[in-house]
């Protein structure tokens, strides 16, 4: 256990706009955000000398002060972990992410995640995003498979997000959907918001943040259709959740759909990204092949007959 005696920040236009919650977890060096969160409504944790909500946006000049408590501090630690790298420069990395692996220790994955196997693989990752989550510009789900990039400085990393903010970071997706998907293409807009019955789930709601899902028919079988996504926006299991939304359920999808015999996970992809790259404006372009599970259960499949 590490004391930490009452200390004070200034936030600058580095942290302006940030979660408090998000700020602590990161400057504390902790792994959990509930953790943060209790400290913050005991007031463990002030603003301007008040207590406020975890999800506080910071603004410049405020003074932050972590009364005296104890924390366990964590590291992530470099563990050799299976994974591909597709690409590699002096400023971004680009990984193929297998199905099954967590992208970066959290409160039920505490290592053994695609972090701690870039700490042993990769000589440098951006900062940004704290000592949890370094070089992460975006993410993936455990049970989603395919390409992810990961900025190995601060200047690459905040290109990267810019891109991604302003959607000209183009990422696509292949899923295969359960039952047969009418339209040939369409757009889906909802809000997305946490579910009020299970907080680990997200759902389409009244109010959170807008999601936007462009998809397209690529083929369809007799009980389900393989279809492909491009994200405008990248919330929290957005695809897996508008999927659901439209009836026809990611194929494997446990939390937002069924689970499917033979299957570890939901039938969904990242395999394609287009991007310019953050520091010589040159075109990328990647493209990652099906795994073979998501290939041989498609090939199982009787084609559609009109």
């Amino acid at each position: 256990m590490e004391k930490i005696n009452s200390k004070e920040i200034i936030v600058d236009e580095l942290f302006v706009g940030k979660r408090l919650d998000m700020f602590a977890t990161d400057f504390l060096n902790v792994l959990s955000r509930s953790y943060i969160k209790n400290l913050i409504e005991d007031g463990k944790i002030l603003v301007d000398g008040k207590i406020v909500k975890a999800g506080h946006k910071l603004k410049f000049g405020e003074k932050i002060e972590f009364l005296e408590t104890e924390i366990k501090p964590l590291d992530a630690v470099a563990q050799k972990i299976d994974f591909s790298i597709v690409y590699e420069d002096d400023d971004l990395v680009v990984v193929d992410k297998p199905q099954g692996l967590v992208v970066h220790p959290c409160q039920s994955t505490k290592d053994g995640t695609l972090v701690n196997g870039l700490l042993d693989r990769i000589k440098n990752l951006s900062g940004i995003n704290g000592v949890l989550r370094p070089g992460i510009v975006h993410r993936l789900d455990k049970n989603t498979s395919g390409l992810m990039i990961v900025a190995k400085n601060d200047f690459a990393h905040v290109k990267l997000a810019e891109m991604i903010a302003n959607k000209t970071f183009s990422r696509q997706y292949l899923a295969l959907l359960k039952g047969v998907v009418w339209d040939n293409q369409g757009v889906i807009t909802t809000y997305l918001a946490r579910d009020k019955k299970d907080r680990k789930k997200y759902a389409v709601s009244n109010e959170g943040k807008l999601a936007i899902s462009n998809f397209k028919v690529v083929k369809r079988f007799e009980s389900c259709t393989l279809v492909e996504f491009s994200l405008i926006t990248g919330r929290t299991h957005q695809i897996r959740v508008h999927a659901s939304y439209i009836g026809h359920p990611v194929v494997g999808d446990n939390v937002y759909g069924t689970s499917e015999k033979g299957l570890d996970g939901q039938l969904l992809h990242s395999y394609h990204l287009f991007f310019l790259h953050p520091r010589t404006g040159k075109e990328m372009e990647f493209v990652s092949a099906l795994p073979d599970y998501f290939q041989r259960y498609i090939d199982k499949q009787k084609p559609y007959k009109e």
